[in-house]
């Protein structure tokens, strides 16, 4: 009885000096959530626009794709980058209030567009801003939250994107249709309806940066019981990863390496330009392939710069088959989410006929509600399958993998509304139980003040190969299967979407090497950067 007793002191003892997430940090964790949800309106807004968008600017589906995709997307990856890196660096409050308005100002401005060209210009803009916003949050959240709350934190945060994917539908639509009803040929300076909306959802968010502005910055990596400072230059570090992601300046940095740095360097940039240019000529889609080459040569300039400058860094992300594995793989599940976030809401205007206010009431409630009980769930699940196993995350990320499968076929395949709705709800729900698993993994296999570097990288994932590809190559495939229609295009979103089941052998492929790898990579962390 006094051993017991003895042990359950002891146990007690221990316990209480483990690290506590306080009231404040559920305080900050509630107004990073609020960030990310109007991240996703500014970012997922033009969904629900793109009929108007492509009607009113003569744009194809793939357009669409590209505009509602790469468009953002590789300028988000990019600039996450330096970006991440600077969150590893620098305070992170201020950098998501200044990255936040940024992309508030930019959402704003999109409602000035009128061409394809000035609206891909907009969005670039939104991406660069919103670049600031996973790296700094998933920092904070790791230095405000112990490791066995992570996931759940995480997943917490995350919900923001399905909330703010939802919203950004109802808002939107609602938006349209008053403007229009209010103005039938053109409100005042000129603006239709799915111009004011970029206008009306952008100006808040300048509102909200001053209030991220008052939250207090943590001790970074306090939680994990080695506290670490911040550089004394964070700046010339920013400058540093910049000059490595923004050709020419890309060859510079390759020729202060050596010869063979820039031999490599340019070798690469040649196949990626060559790629490119095959792709432009199967597809006729310039904006599409130049951005994503663009974006794959600014990755692969950075990476060979960091594996010169910080080569611990380096072999804990890219060195690491299992981060590596882990990203590539839940990027293949973003594709798909990213896809049926942007389409389904076109889709059931155009090939179910309904009507917008309904379809983005319905389909944006199914999108926040499906998601945020996705993620809670599969945060929670994903935590407790990781006290099991130290691979137990990854089997939550193969669930959103497989899941789907079935949702998806039924949904757009059906004629029924209620059907489709439904089924829209499930492949959502489903697919979002992987993200709290996958982010959490992917701060795991890295030391603390990589962290925010560690979620660029991971972020890469879920940009270039998720929502550069997922839209587009929906809007593509439904374009080559569309036809002709009094001499203007039209597309076959069905097939386009049910085409995404393709790529969910590659993704489980992917995900049952990280199963295999992830334990003795955790397990290994401080040997393998002091080896590096």
């Amino acid at each position: 009885m006094a051993e017991t007793a003895s042990e359950n002191v002891t146990s007690g003892a221990l316990a209480s000096a483990e690290p506590q997430a306080t009231g404040y940090s559920w305080y900050v964790l509630s107004v990073l959530v609020i960030v990310y949800i109007l991240n996703f309106i500014d970012r997922q807004i033009i969904s629900i626009l793109a009929v108007d968008i492509k009607a009113d600017l003569g744009l194809t589906d793939g357009d669409m794709g590209f505009l509602g995709g790469a468009a953002f997307a590789v300028f988000y990856a990019l600039f996450g980058i330096p970006l991440g890196r600077l969150a590893d660096n620098w305070n992170r409050v201020k950098l998501l209030s200044i990255g936040l308005t940024l992309w508030s100002a930019m959402t704003a401005l999109s409602g000035f567009a009128y061409n394809q060209l000035t609206l891909t210009l907009a969005r670039m803009g939104v991406g660069v801003g919103e670049a600031t916003a996973s790296p700094t949050a998933y920092s904070l959240i790791s230095d405000y939250f112990p490791k066995r709350q992570k996931a759940t934190a995480l997943a917490i945060y995350s919900s923001g994107l399905y909330l703010g994917g939802g919203v950004s539908l109802f808002i939107g639509a609602l938006i349209v249709e008053a403007w229009n009803k209010a103005y039938p040929v053109g409100g005042p300076a000129g603006l239709v309806g799915w111009q004011a909306a970029f206008l009306a959802v952008g100006i808040p968010g300048l509102l909200l940066a001053m209030w991220v502005a008052s939250l207090r910055e943590p001790v970074r990596g306090a939680m994990d019981g080695t506290p670490s400072p911040s550089s004394p230059t964070p700046f010339a570090e920013f400058g540093k990863d910049l000059s490595m992601i923004v050709p020419p300046l890309t060859l510079i940095a390759a020729w202060r390496r050596g010869p063979a740095a820039l031999a490599i360097n340019i070798g690469f940039a040649a196949a990626i330009a060559a790629f490119a240019w095959w792709m432009i000529r199967l597809t006729g889609n310039f904006p599409q392939w130049s951005a994503v080459a663009l974006g794959y040569y600014a990755v692969f300039s950075w990476a060979s710069a960091l594996r010169a400058r910080d080569p611990a860094t380096f072999k804990l992300i890219w060195g690491t088959p299992a981060f590596i594995c882990t990203t590539l793989g839940y990027g293949l599940v973003s594709l798909a989410a990213y896809a049926l976030a942007f389409w389904s809401a076109p889709y059931a205007e155009i090939i179910l006929g309904l009507p917008k206010q309904e379809l983005a009431f319905i389909l944006g409630a199914n999108g926040a509600l499906s998601g945020f009980v996705g993620v809670i769930i599969g945060g929670r699940l994903a935590d407790a399958l990781r006290a099991k196993n130290p691979a137990g995350r990854i089997l939550m990320i193969i669930f959103g993998v497989v899941a789907p499968i079935i949702p998806i076929w039924i949904g757009y395949t059906t004629d029924n509304a209620t059907l489709f709705y439904v089924m829209n709800f499930l492949a959502g729900m489903f697919g979002a139980t992987a993200l709290g698993a996958a982010a959490a993994t992917t701060q795991d296999l890295v030391l603390p003040r990589m962290r925010g570097t560690a979620t660029a990288a991971f972020f890469l994932g879920t940009t270039l190969v998720g929502l550069s590809f997922g839209p587009y190559m929906v809007g593509q495939i439904s374009d080559l299967a569309g036809t002709i229609v009094d001499g203007k295009p039209v597309g076959d979103l069905r097939t386009g979407i049910l085409s995404l089941i393709g790529v969910a052998p590659i993704a489980l492929a992917l995900l049952l090497y990280a199963y295999r790898a992830v334990p003795e990579a955790e397990a290994t962390i401080a040997e393998r950067a002091a080896g590096a």
